[in-house]
This record gives structure tokens, C-alpha cells and sequence, in this order.
């Protein structure tokens, strides 16, 4: 089984909406959220689909997937306290429903990182089916610095070497649900994703270079960055461009 877990239990104070979260912020009369819900949907290697949601806008979201005729979301639960918790959640109500966690993928992705693809999806499905791990990438195109408390850097990252992580994060689902209650057990409950708490744990992770527009929406500009490629890729379609 295949599932993916899609992420939108945040409430994006940095996109200054005062009206929704950015998750339901819309483009073309469409959520975020049901742009990102999509490439999941129409991918036929996808079997169902997760969403952690933030608790009040389950009903919302229920009512966006019944409009736009969403058919995969097997369950919707609410975020936790911290994003680790949230997706554990997510994954909890997976791994419940599963005869055989040890043979079951689970992609994590952002609920706002709509700019993805089909191929990317397949792309870590692939990887985790050879290596159990799949962390989607991108270059790093300019130098990355470590500086310490006096604002001095102390260290720079060799560019060619140098990847960013985006989304989906892609596992064995046994194998991410062990990272997680050894995490809860250890007291362990802000670990900022689950690439670095698969490393904590000891796994190897393997990388799948994604799309560089593969944003997240966090922030006003990101949000008119994913208007003017999404109107691109519209009229790629439309003009054969």
C-alpha cells in the first residue's frame, strides 16, 4: 500500500491572512490544499490518502474534497501541538488501518507545497522500494554559512555538495512509526521533520532530486511565486510551449 500523508495542521500566521489558514487560501477559485491534494489523487500508484488538518476546518476540508471529487482521503485527523506530533497523528491512523506496515509506503508532504509532479511521486515511491528512504532534494545554488553567536561564520558548505530537503519524505512505514515511538519515548517532541529524525535514529537516507519550484507556501511572495508558475504551466499545456 501507498499512501500518502499530507501535512496542513499549521495555521500560517506568516501570510498575514486574517480570514483562513494558507492551506485554504485559493488560486483559480481552488485551495492550496486541493492543488497539492491532486497530484496525489490522480497518481495511480497512490492507494489513499491522509490528511492532518487543523481541528476546526475538518468540516471545511471535507466539504473542498466532496466539491472537487476527492475520492483517496481514506482519513482526516486533527494536528497535535507541534508538527512531529501532527504527522504522528497522521501516521498513527495509517498504521492502525494496515495489515502490513513493513511492506506499506507513506510519502509526508506539505498540504502548501502545491508545485509538485506525478513523476516525482513515483520518483520516491521507486527510491523507497530500493533503499526504504526517499528525501526529495534540491541544489543548492548559492553558499551556505554557519556563523556562531557573535554573528561571525565559522564555516561554509561546499555548493556542490550542498542539497536543500523539501517534501515528500518518503519511508517504510514500519520503519518511520519506530523512529516516532522511540521519539515519544525518549520525550522527544519538536524534531523539525522526519528526515532529521530518521537520521537520528540511525537510517541512511536517500535522496530523489525534485523540481526547484517545489516550494512551500509560506508567505505573500510565495504565494504569487506559485500564481505565476502555476499560470506557466497552464498555458504550457494549453500552447504546447
Amino acid at each position: 500500500m501507498n499512501t500518502a500523508l499530507i501535512f496542513a495542521g499549521g495555521s500560517g500566521t506568516r501570510m498575514n491572512s486574517k480570514t483562513k489558514p494558507k492551506q485554504f487560501l485559493e488560486l483559480n477559485g481552488k485551495a492550496i490544499i486541493i492543488h497539492t491534494i491532486e497530484y496525489f489523487e490522480r497518481c495511480s500508484e497512490i492507494d489513499s490518502i491522509a490528511v492532518v488538518c487543523i481541528a476546526d476546518w475538518i468540516d471545511y476540508l471535507k466539504e473542498l474534497l466532496k466539491k472537487n471529487f476527492i475520492t483517496k482521503v481514506k482519513w482526516i485527523v486533527p494536528g497535535g501541538s507541534t508538527g512531529q506530533e501532527s504527522i504522528y497523528n497522521g501516521l498513527k491512523a495509517i498504521y492502525d488501518d494496515c495489515d502490513n506496515p513493513e511492506d506499506s509506503i507513506v510519502l509526508i508532504h506539505d498540504g502548501v507545497r502545491p508545485l509538485i509532479s506525478e513523476q516525482l511521486i513515483l520518483d520516491n515511491i521507486e527510491c523507497v522500494k530500493k533503499n526504504r528512504t526517499a528525501i526529495t532534494v534540491v541544489p543548492q545554488n548559492e553558499t551556505v554559512v554557519s556563523i556562531n553567536d557573535n554573528n561571525e561564520i565559522i564555516s561554509t558548505t561546499e555548493r556542490s555538495t550542498a542539497r536543500i530537503a523539501r517534501a515528500p519524505q518518503s519511508f517504510v512505514l514500519e520503519d518511520i512509526m519506530d523512529c516516532h515511538r522511540k521519539a515519544i519515548a525518549e520525550g522527544k517532541n519538536n524534531m523539525i521533520d522526519s528526515a532529521s529524525m530518521m537520521t537520528e535514529y540511525g537510517h541512511k537516507l536517500h535522496v530523489v532530486d525534485g523540481p526547484i519550484e517545489n516550494i512551500k507556501i509560506t508567505t505573500p511572495s510565495d504565494y504569487y511565486i506559485f500564481r505565476a508558475i502555476s499560470e506557466a504551466r497552464e498555458n504550457s499545456q494549453i500552447f504546447g510551449y
